[in-house]
């Protein structure tokens, strides 16, 4: 029965599950493209880091007795951030000089171009390897030349990639490599200067059984004190599994949205359906049919129209799964290779399955009370349906299902919650909205208003009304589309530098003492203004009330933070605070006399994570003189504002003759003039380096754009999904409106009328969906900038404009497209061909 009533609506049955094609193709691609890029992890993760193990400390005379008793190759690399000066145009630029010496990579490879450049540059002659965006950037071939501190590099080719180096590292300081032997040359290397030194080890004839990670865990005591890090290929493998999990975990929640948008649209579909039906049930009723019998019919057609529509949408997400590593080709560390994932293709075809039975049954389970009266009568259907308890089992299971799929994604209890809350509530306030709607239409509409407009808005609150489906469906899509925008707007407002007079822009550090007078003098002869001038002195912790690193590790009731011995700090000292800072407890103390006891602010976030309280002592290893000082206020510091900021301040008076370098900040008024200063610099200070913040500024936006297409090229399936819903129930609607149409025709309606009606009910059916849409993305939208940015949310009107004018006309153009058919033929054609 279910197959032959089935086939009069073929065409109907489709529409129900075309919204979820989308929804399930969008999760099938992901996890599809998350198995394969976990899988080529797992077989590229020794060409991710390039060795075995990999040694890394803020000093060059570090070891590790454990390898002592082993076979291995080793291969170093120092690291450190400079300056380089191009002489053929004379442009300059800040990268990460990284000198190599042995032959690192001991697995994968340094991808350049030419592809033998990676190994030709180490032939002991003064050659480097420079990234090929900085090529491009300043128009310098290989072949060229590039200066260095001191020293003349030859381009041997352009540097594509290379094992461990990150996207977001490489776009703020693009890579350089040059020799070892070279480095010493440069005389780029100074006090002060920071240097991160690398050790790469292959270790031969290791036990394939041997736990090198628990190695490192049994060691640790040793490496925390020494200030070693250690990266094993297992510690690589999780670390970037782990991260491209949070990624895929983000986007199968978007893809969950397209879904769930797509289960508004099966709801909203079968509804309309059974309303259809509702009179054959009534005749199956009257000739002995029970009503569980007409309710497994409806249930077969739709669960078999849903299996059918999850199949389809699971290979067409295994078709899309191709183009995903080309749209997150700047994220990925390894090449992703394509194969078919059976479990995700099961699961989605399982996940369609399921959305499209379980948000079918609500309106399906008044079939079962469909009375054989109605057969005769035409009263509506469904008044008893909020009392039967079975929908509210079914709204459980909805719950139940959303809850439980994204604690499969997000892996937390509370967040899942949160989330499913949030959809929840989503869609209550459209709904909500929905029905006010239709509320104030109905009782406040001026009944003195022209036949047409009274027709059209009536058209909201009668039976069979779209007012509530499309709200809910194009309102939750395009909150979507439009939160988006605005979180990246708020994104990048966290970074933006304003360019109000007197705001710095570009930074110089690594000045030496010596340096520290001629290079302001030289500043101000061009033209521009010295606004700090910093000196930095690089110090260890040693004691926090006496307690040492090793005291800390060896009993748990000290809970000092190990990281605050580990780290190399970064001081400075003054007698006043900068703009950018604020005293919040205790007191700023000054040195009266050179015997005062020294007392020192700190930043109020990290003493606090670091168990610091005030008062502590703490004593200090400055190039191995202790200095003992106390803690005597903590400060908040607005670490958004150009200035050098600091977690630890110390007074004037304590620390002027330590070993430092100095920090000058000033402002250009334009690139061009900020191209020449750095020029005017590298040339005559090639140890001072230039950072000019309008580049990371542009940088981090660049940063932004590509993370803020992945997140709409998600979104898309959202916005395609809602607009497939919205076409399914416009044509949907058509069937029930076919006979209001036909009588206006029949009492001597004219097209024209009826045009003008239609489009008047589809203008305020889309105002109302898009204006809701946008409604909510702004109450979220300021919900995560108040609570989750900390910072004021003051939206762009023409961007909200453009979605308005967008979706409601898109509205008008499918509803007006709709009823083509209607308007073309005459009544009784119409009449015909649709009850055929």
């Amino acid at each position: 029965m279910a197959w032959r009533d089935a086939r009069k609506s073929k065409s109907r049955l489709f529409l129900f599950i075309s919204s979820i094609i989308l929804g399930i193709a969008a999760l099938v691609a992901i996890n599809s493209f998350s198995e394969n890029l976990k899988d080529d992890i797992n077989g590229q993760a020794k060409e991710l880091l390039g060795a075995d193990l990999e040694l890394s400390a803020n000093k060059d005379d570090f070891s590790y007795p454990f390898l002592d008793t082993l076979d291995y190759e080793v291969s170093s690399e120092n690291s450190f951030a400079s300056m380089v000066y191009f002489p053929k145009n004379q442009g300059s630029r800040l990268v990460d000089v990284r000198a190599l010496e042995g032959a690192f990579p001991f697995y994968g490879v340094i991808e350049s171009n030419p592809a033998s450049a990676a190994q030709s540059f180490r032939d002991g002659q003064a050659k480097a390897l420079v990234d090929q965006s900085v090529l491009v950037q300043y128009d310098v071939q290989v072949g060229d030349s590039v200066r260095i501190g001191k020293v003349t590099f030859l381009i041997e080719g352009a540097l594509i990639s290379s094992p461990s180096q990150s996207m977001a590292a490489t776009l703020v300081a693009p890579a350089v490599y040059i020799p070892m032997k070279y480095v010493e040359a440069t005389g780029l290397i100074q006090k002060g200067s920071r240097v991160q030194y690398r050790k790469f080890y292959k270790l031969n004839d290791l036990d394939p059984e041997f736990d090198l990670d628990e190695q490192l865990r049994t060691d640790r005591e040793y490496l925390r004190t020494e200030g070693i890090r250690g990266d094993t290929v297992e510690e690589r493998k999780r670390d970037t599994g782990r991260t491209f999990e949070d990624l895929s975990s983000f986007l199968n929640l978007v893809a969950f949205v397209a879904l769930l948008l797509g289960c508004v649209g099966v709801a909203s579909a079968v509804h309309i359906y059974i309303k259809e039906k509702i009179r054959t049930v009534a005749i199956l009723r009257c000739l002995g049919a029970k009503g569980r019998d007409t309710f497994l019919i409806y249930l077969i057609q739709i669960g078999v129209i849903g299996l059918i529509g999850a199949t389809i949408g699971a290979f067409s997400g295994t078709l899309l799964q191709t183009i995903l590593p080309k749209v997150f080709a700047d994220f990925l560390p390894v090449e992703v290779n394509f194969s078919i994932s059976w479990p995700s293709i099961l699961g989605g075809i399982a996940t369609g399955l399921v959305v499209s039975i379980l948000f079918a049954l609500t309106p399906l389970l008044a079939i079962r009370k469909a009375s054989p009266l109605l057969t005769l009568r035409n009263t509506p259907d469904g008044e008893n349906g909020a009392r039967d308890p079975l929908r509210w089992l079914v709204f459980g299971g909805i719950f139940i299902f959303i809850f439980g799929f994204a604690y499969l994604q997000i892996g937390d209890l509370s967040n899942s919650f949160v989330f499913t809350i949030s959809v929840l509530m989503a869609f209550g306030f459209l709904v909500l909205i929905a029905r006010l709607a239709m509320w104030a239409v109905k009782k406040f509409f001026p009944t003195g208003w022209s036949y047409l407009w009274r027709q059209s808005l009536a058209n909201l609150y009668r039976p069979n009304n779209q007012t509530t489906i499309l709200i809910a469906s194009i309102g939750l899509g395009t909150a979507l589309i439009t939160t988006l925008y605005f979180i990246q707007g708020l994104l990048i407002s966290q970074v933006e530098i304003t360019t109000d007079a007197g705001r710095p822009n570009m930074m110089l550090f690594d000045i030496q003492s010596y340096q520290k007078d001629e290079i302001a003098d030289f500043t101000k002869a061009q033209g521009l203004p010295v606004l700090q001038q910093v000196p930095v002195v690089t110090m260890r912790l040693s004691k926090i009330n006496g307690n040492t690193l090793a005291d800390v590790m060896a009993d748990s009731t000290l809970n000092y933070r190990s990281g605050a011995f580990n780290r190399e700090w970064r001081i400075t000292y003054r007698d006043s605070l900068i703009e950018s800072e604020k005293l919040v407890e205790g007191e700023f103390r000054t040195m009266k006399t050179s015997t005062d006891s020294v007392f020192v602010t700190i930043e109020k976030g990290y003493a606090e994570s670091s168990r610091i309280k005030l008062g502590d002592e703490l004593i200090w290893n400055v190039q191995g003189v202790p200095i003992t000082s106390y803690v005597g206020g903590f400060r908040e510091i607005d670490w958004e504002r150009v200035q050098t900021n600091f977690l630890v301040l110390f007074p004037e008076g304590v620390l002027e003759k330590a070993p430092q370098f100095h920090v000058l900040i000033t402002r250009v008024k334009s690139t061009e003039e900020g191209a020449l200063y750095q020029r005017d610099i590298v040339k005559k200070y090639p140890n001072v380096s230039v950072i000019d913040i309008g580049l990371i500024l542009t940088t981090v936006d660049e940063i932004l754009g590509k993370i803020s297409f992945v997140i709409r090229f998600m979104a898309l399936f959202s916005i395609v999904t809602g607009l497939l819903v919205l076409i399914g129930s416009v044509i949907l609607s058509k069937f029930q409106r076919i006979r209001e149409s036909i009588l206006l025709r029949t009492l001597g309606g004219s097209k024209r009328q009826i045009l003008t009606i239609n489009s008047l009910e589809y203008f305020v059916l889309g105002s109302l969906a898009s204006l809701s849409g946008i409604m909510l993305a702004l109450l979220g939208s300021w919900a995560l900038a108040y609570f989750t940015f900390e910072t004021s949310f003051v939206p762009n009107v023409l961007p909200v404009l453009l979605v308005y004018v967008s979706i409601t006309s898109l509205t008008v153009l499918i509803g007006l497209l709709n009823s083509r058919g209607i308007l073309s033929k005459s009544p009784l054609e119409v009449l015909r061909s649709e009850i055929q």
